[in-house]
């Protein structure tokens, strides 16, 4: 099978690099603005699309799979709601996981706090840390916001992005992004209760885990109807 990757940066490169190393999947071509053409310039068969990108590549995508229903990953962050709609139009057609993170890692966690919030929501305050690089452009991360869905995916709570001033804390979780050198990415989900404190904490050590974890998304969404699925989908299938 024969994969395109969109998005010519670090993140780009390494897929590009397990894409070659692996023997059922196969490198295709790179499309975006740093890759230095469109998925239309690929030569050959394309039989699969992993965007790791930024939104601004959506309509690139939308166009080249108007007429070929291609099997995708899209794990770039930052889409805008109308953006999103469009991604779950993709899906009515072909089959797409789309996530904030390719992390089986973080799936894991995320599938924990949906099982341990519902016990601590309502007595114990929650706080989300999240970290990245300087170079990173969007905040909070995606990630952080799908940690913040998993404790309180029906928003009974209010969301306080950072703080700043003199107010008492309220039913809320507050959600802060860290920003600095090259920090590859760490979440943390704190529960602080009386007299008791418990963290949940995800640290990346390198980008690679986002890689493999982007061609493992890939083989299952090769195999699966059209629909919109997501990284616990293909972990817990």
């Amino acid at each position: 099978m024969r994969i395109a990757v969109v998005g010519g940066g670090r993140m780009g490169q390494l897929i590009q690099a397990n894409l070659e190393a692996a023997e059922d999947l196969h490198y295709a071509g790179t499309a975006g603005h740093l890759g230095g053409g469109t998925l239309a310039d690929i030569e050959g068969q394309v039989d699969g699309i992993i965007d790791f990108s930024n939104p601004a590549n959506l309509d690139m995508i939308v166009e080249y799979t108007k007429d070929r229903p291609i099997p995708m990953v899209i794990a770039t962050t930052g889409h805008t709601p109308e953006q999103v709609e469009i991604i779950r139009e993709l899906a009515a057609r072909m089959p797409v996981v789309f996530t904030a993170t390719c992390s089986p890692g973080v799936s894991i966690l995320e599938e924990a706090l949906r099982h341990i919030a519902p016990a601590l929501r309502e007595t114990w305050d929650i706080e989300v840390i999240e970290k990245h690089h300087n170079q990173k452009l969007d905040s909070p991360s995606g990630t952080a916001k799908l940690l913040v869905r998993a404790v309180d995916g029906e928003e009974t709570l209010d969301r306080v992005y950072g703080r700043e001033g003199n107010r008492k804390r309220g039913r809320e979780i507050g959600i802060h992004a860290v920003r600095g050198g090259n920090i590859v990415g760490d979440h943390t989900v704190l529960f602080a209760g009386d007299d008791e404190v418990l963290e949940f904490t995800h640290r990346a050590s390198s980008r690679q885990i986002f890689a493999g974890g982007s061609l493992i998304a890939m083989r299952f969404a090769l195999q699966a109807a059209p629909g919109l699925y997501s990284m616990k989908d293909v972990l817990f299938k």
